[in-house]
């Protein structure tokens, strides 16, 4: 009994070995793309993947002619162990017509049973411009590779959170190498926080119709700060792209270039909307999103010169750290600090997500019972175009020991001294007299000779210091030169405290220039071109050589957030910045 049971069992297993290698077998139609020119060609390739298929059947190619084809090619290889083989049968098609046609699945036999493809759906449009070598390097390259700039919402109000993401998409026919950013976008207009993209992998996706790979490559959140028409410029890209040549080797794999490529995203334009005037609060400050208004106290029975703590939070998503903050009243009698802000943000494709919290220390003088007045915070809504508004709940503090406010008691009195006349009794002294040891006489202290030498030392010192002052007052160049010192210190100190951390150094960095200038010249910087910026300069009469300079660190501090710097390269940066600073200030001339 048991031998014929293993019989069966091999049997069995060997069925269903034979079962799953049949339904491995696969049989696919693919095309180099769906969408075409009627002037144009398109390579369908039918694919197999099991050696032994025989008597290939192409479809009807109704509504195209055939150009070439068919040609066969083989491609087997062996990695660690496993095999893997292909058998492609090629066509090369050419549209007789424009419109929207379905080539039907070609048929193949292996091992007694006959497979299908699938059908292939193609969109044939208008002539298009084409080359006159269709395998020229640079237009494959071209025609391969996108660069796509994509805008979550293009109507935004003012102060909404807005996302753009850019995309490199790329076809499986063509390679790259040593991609990098030749221009970065400003976002003038915007204000805008990068978001990480951790784990960067190729993702399957869809570009106008045609199967692609793409890497996300940015992504920024952008608030608009104004309304009107606010444009997103073009994202630019050096590529090193390996094409292939449409010759193969003796083993027929294909031979590939490689070409420099440039790409360029569009400009996107977003149209702002003003915030509504209709029902704005009074007490509105900017704040777009939706958000809660939370007040707490960490105690509200105390003794008097006890502190409490009172937190004025607000929590949610959209605007955060680009409106103010709801103040608390407290009555007179109460002591109250400046408050201590705690930020818990983190930047989102919604928005910037979170919570930012004032703590304001409170000291009460007096016992009693003192009411803090409820807090009311406005903001505006984008889903439901609405403005809405919350409130808190009063806080009562009751101090419960401690002087009373209206108390006549000595100590809220305020002493005086006691005032005596020639009339009046004196008090009778009863203590035991003591007698206290005669002085030395002043004139022959040690003090007087010293007190004596002093006056003849210190005339000559001060002249000293006099003539050194009127020479340091009269050396115009060297004062410049120390007064511009002590203002780039001035502005670029948090750059400096910043050195060795890339993004918040360039940050940092870039936003001394702008106070600088806005300093030096009372204006806004963050919402102006370099053009302007330059065209200002100019007007007060600054050589080009240090306008160029100026331009080029802020470029720099742009660009150089998404390449790879050393702590070297900032000292290097931060240097000429500090060199640039103190031309620019030499040759101002404001009037």
């Amino acid at each position: 009994m048991i031998l014929p049971l293993k019989k069966y069992s091999f049997i069995l297993l060997l069925f269903v070995s034979l079962i799953t290698k049949a339904q491995d077998f696969e049989f696919t139609a693919k095309v180099s793309k769906n969408t075409l020119g009627v002037n144009q060609r398109v390579r369908i390739d039918f694919t197999i993947n099991k050696n032994g298929a025989d008597d290939f059947a192409a479809p009807d190619f109704a509504n195209f002619t055939v150009v070439a084809g068919p040609s066969s090619s083989v491609s087997q290889s062996w990695v660690n162990g496993k095999t893997s083989y292909s058998q492609s049968y090629t066509f090369i098609l050419e549209p007789k017509a424009k419109g929207d046609f379905t080539i039907s699945p070609a048929s193949i036999e292996y091992k007694g049973k006959t497979y299908q493809s699938n059908s292939v759906k193609l969109h044939v449009t208008d002539k298009v411009a084409v080359p006159k070598n269709p395998n020229d390097p640079h237009y494959l390259a071209q025609k391969n590779i996108f660069l796509v700039a994509s805008v979550s919402k293009t109507n935004p109000y003012v102060g909404e959170s807005i996302y753009v993401e850019y995309r490199l998409y790329f076809n499986g026919n063509v390679g790259f190498y040593n991609a990098q950013f030749s221009e970065i976008p400003k976002y003038e207009g915007f204000w805008n926080q990068e978001i990480e993209i951790p784990n960067q992998k190729p993702k399957a996706g869809e570009y106008k119709g045609e199967a692609y790979h793409y890497y996300t490559l940015k992504k920024a959140v952008l608030i608009p700060q104004k309304s009107g028409k606010l444009y997103i410029n073009p994202i630019k890209m050096d590529i090193m792209v390996e094409v292939p040549t449409g010759r193969y080797d003796f083993f027929g794999n294909p031979l590939t270039r490689r070409v420099n490529a440039h790409y360029t995203s569009e400009k996107k334009l977003v149209r702002v909307t003003a915030l509504p005037e209709a029902n704005k609060p009074e007490n509105y400050t900017g704040a777009v999103g939706d958000f809660s208004l939370h007040i707490s106290s960490t105690k509200k029975t105390l003794k008097a010169n006890e502190s409490t703590q009172i937190n004025v939070k607000i929590a949610g998503t959209g605007n955060l750290k680009l409106f103010e903050i709801p103040k608390i009243n407290v009555p007179s009698e109460l002591e109250i600090y400046t408050p201590e802000r705690t930020q818990n943000v983190h930047t989102t494709l919604s928005g910037l997500k979170g919570s930012i919290t004032d703590s304001y220390s409170i000291v009460p003088n007096y016992k009693g019972k003192y009411k803090i007045p409820p807090v009311s915070f406005s903001y505006f809504n984008p889903k439901d175009k609405q403005y809405h508004s919350v409130h808190s709940e009063p806080i009562i503090l009751e101090v419960t020991e401690g002087k009373t406010l209206n108390s006549t008691s000595d100590s809220l009195v305020a002493k005086q001294w006691v005032k005596s006349n020639g009339g009046d009794f004196r008090f009778i002294h009863t203590d035991p007299l003591t007698f206290v040891a005669e002085r030395p006489d002043f004139f022959t202290s040690r003090w007087f000779y010293w007190l004596l030498i002093i006056p003849f030392i210190s005339i000559p010192i001060g002249v000293l210091i006099g003539q050194k002052k009127r020479k340091r007052a009269a050396d115009i160049t060297g004062n410049k030169i120390r007064k511009a010192d002590k203002l780039a210190k001035k502005y670029l100190s948090e750059a400096k405290k910043q050195l060795g951390h890339k993004e918040a150094f360039y940050v940092a960095l870039e936003k001394a220039l702008h106070n600088f200038l806005k300093a030096k010249l009372q204006i806004e910087t963050s919402d102006i071109s370099q053009e302007k910026i330059s065209a200002l300069l100019k007007k007060y009469q600054v050589s080009e050589t240090g306008i160029q300079e100026f331009l080029n660190v802020l470029d720099r501090c742009n660009f150089a957030r998404y390449t790879p710097t050393t702590d070297t390269m900032m000292k290097e940066e931060y240097n000429k910045a500090n060199k640039v600073l103190h031309q620019i200030n030499n040759e101002l001339k404001i009037g």
